[in-house]
């Protein structure tokens, strides 16, 4: 349902306030500002998926724009070039962090702000939607002195919540904390952290250079970007120190070879590297109103081969006024390594990426992202199709290793993004009032990586 704004009446600034208090309120983690020829499109994500929001008439376009700009700490003369800004406000007693970027596109110029929310962070690593065994490892990896340990993901999947989790766990009196991070998206007492510059020559590797003379017990990486970067902080693992980063990879065997990409020798990263967790987000199912349901016979055999485990009922959507669709927020789906010895041999001896595939995912090490989201599916947290959509299936050994299993999912997937395609038209040939599908995937567009 568009929502309505009387803007020749109403002031732009109390507009701009109503929109981003609605959209904190609703749970939101986007508000996408999209300029058309003659209007500008107000769009907001929630739980992963982009839906209609409002339509701001031409007329009052550059208004709405100048107020965000304006209140961003942005240069609102300049529209050619892209740029970031920051809001941190309290608005109808709602405390609002909240990141922009403007990017010039050729109907006018685009706005994403991002709405930081820490809660989860602030709550504490056993609230991240852990499996018993992988928050064991976890709290294994980062009870050791030194060594690198790697969140990863894609954009947007909760790298940072899981990192400052880590942190806060991490944080006492005895430890000397220190973070290089572009932006600082939490500021976390008794942690000294610094704010990237490249403009002034402030990056992440000479700021890491200074760092190992503030004489830490942990850093924390924002995100390693670049060979460089990726040395020191493997060479500052070996030395003595705790070191925590994200990386933009989607399993733990893909981040091992990352790091070999990006010219990490091998016998440093066997020796450094302590741990990967690696995770995504699937919608959650609203509490109030899943049902449950009977497993078809193609699910028991997903169940059956991936978790031998014989599942004869598991919830689904039904749709309330508490949630979107049957759904309610976002629960991560993770897999966790913990690097043993047969690994760490592995690495240094330079052997092929298939003997490492199978030390990592051929022996129960690791349960893997379509095991831990199945887990979930029975636990009643997520549904089957959600779970699905996920999944990469060269990414899976499990999958990979059974082709009648493989074939079956590849139909299944196909027909879930079928029928998305029949539930709605894609963003480029809808018109203003048209239906936006349910798609979890977005629209490629994010304003900052938390």
């Amino acid at each position: 349902m568009m929502k309505t704004f009387d803007f020749a009446k109403v002031p732009i600034v109390d507009i701009i306030n109503e929109i981003l208090v609605d959209a904190s309120k609703r749970g939101a983690s986007d508000i996408h500002f999209d300029p058309y020829e003659d209007h500008l499109l107000i769009r907001i994500r929630i739980d992963g998926v982009l839906m209609d929001y409002a339509s701001v008439p031409d007329a009052y376009r550059d208004y709405l724009i100048t107020r965000i700009k304006t209140i961003a700490k942005m240069n609102i003369t300049e529209s050619r070039l892209p740029q970031d800004g920051a809001i941190k406000e309290t608005l109808d007693g709602i405390d609002l962090d909240l990141r922009v970027s403007s990017l010039p596109v050729s109907t006018g110029e685009k706005i994403v702000i991002r709405i930081l929310d820490y809660t989860r962070s602030m709550a504490g690593l056993n609230e991240l939607g852990f499996s018993e065994e992988n928050y064991k490892k976890v709290l294994e990896m980062i009870s050791v002195p030194n060594g690198i340990i790697l969140v990863t993901g894609a954009t947007g999947t909760g790298k940072s919540t899981t990192v400052y989790s880590i942190l806060q766990h991490l944080n006492t009196s005895a430890t000397n904390i220190i973070t290089v991070e572009d932006p600082i998206e939490m500021d976390i007492t008794g942690v000294n952290q610094v704010q990237t510059n490249p403009k002034i020559g402030l990056t992440f590797a000479t700021a890491l250079r200074s760092i190992l003379r503030q004489d830490p017990n942990i850093i924390m990486i924002g995100e390693i970007r670049d060979t460089e970067t990726a040395k020191i902080a493997v060479r500052a693992s070996i030395t003595g120190h705790l070191v925590l980063s994200t990386l933009h990879t989607n399993t733990a065997l893909n981040t091992i070879e990352r790091l070999i990409d990006m010219d990490v020798q091998r016998y440093l990263l066997a020796s450094a590297l302590e741990g990967v967790v690696s995770q995504k987000l699937a919608r959650q199912l609203c509490p109030h109103c899943k049902v449950k349901r009977k497993t078809s016979e193609y699910e028991k055999m997903v169940f059956r081969n991936v978790l031998n485990k014989d599942v004869k009922e598991i919830y689904d959507t039904e749709g309330c006024e508490h949630c979107h669709d049957g759904y309610s927020g976002r629960i991560a789906i993770h897999e966790v390594l913990r690097i043993n010895q047969d690994i760490r041999d592995a690495l240094s001896n330079g052997k092929p990426k298939e003997e490492i595939r199978r030390l990592v995912y051929g022996t129960g090490h690791v349960i893997t992202m379509l095991q831990d989201g199945l887990e979930k599916v029975i636990q009643g947290k997520t549904t089957f199709e959600e779970i699905l959509k996920l999944i990469e299936l060269e990414d899976d050994d499990k999958i990979n290793s059974n082709d009648e299993l493989r074939e079956a999912i590849l139909e299944k997937k196909e027909e879930l993004v079928a029928e998305e395609r029949q539930e709605g038209e894609y963003l480029g040939n809808r018109e203003e009032n048209d239906v936006i599908p349910k798609s979890v995937y977005g629209d490629g567009i994010e304003s900052l990586d938390i």
